[in-house]
């Protein structure tokens, strides 16, 4: 970003704004549905951004910079850690989605627990790529890795999925005939 620009500062800072929602779903789905872990993340994530914004280099995406951060800041605060909070109770899948019509709900609920089952690599490709609608290279960038090693995950992480979830294709997961699961007598 140009220094002294204070056109360019205040289109950044609407830029980032506009991100935080996406920002939030992908802390979210890192920090396990914690909302306030996921809540502390972007707000870290943001105020790292912000201090420095002179480092962002125009031209490429801020997209995959913001998520970059956020990624690291999590990484970063996981290694200080050294533990994860177990979902003992539930409420953790409790918070993610409004109450849909029963089935999709039972269908989400189960969605959501495979989800948590996959690993760190596997969950995080799943989000940014399937969820988010981010492109492989700017999740490759995101996660610091090649644009193949994304589309391995992310094939490892679909295949994962339907096993968890005793399907043979997603279609089938969410066909709207029957629950998963369960037979058509």
């Amino acid at each position: 970003m140009a220094s002294g620009d204070p056109q360019a500062a205040t289109a950044l800072r609407q830029d980032i704004i506009g991100m935080i929602p996406a920002l939030r779903a992908f802390a979210r789905a890192l920090t396990r549905n914690n909302p306030s872990d996921a809540d502390d993340l972007v707000q870290e994530t943001l105020l790292k951004a912000i201090a420095n914004a002179h480092r962002f280099e125009p031209g490429t995406s801020l997209r995959a910079w913001l998520f970059t951060i956020l990624r690291n800041t999590y990484y970063t605060s996981m290694r200080v850690r050294r533990r994860e909070v177990a979902d003992e109770t539930g409420d953790i899948v409790a918070g993610w989605s409004v109450a849909p019509a029963q089935e999709w709900a039972l269908r989400g609920h189960e969605a959501r627990r495979a989800l948590e089952q996959l690993s760190d690599d596997q969950r995080e490709v799943i989000v940014l790529v399937a969820v988010l609608g981010m492109s492989y290279e700017d999740a490759a960038v995101v996660c610091a890795c090649a644009t193949g090693t994304i589309k391995s995950r992310l094939n490892r992480a679909r295949n994962r999925m339907l096993e968890l979830l005793e399907a043979d294709s997603i279609e089938e997961v969410f066909s709207g005939n029957e629950a998963p699961g369960t037979a058509v007598a």
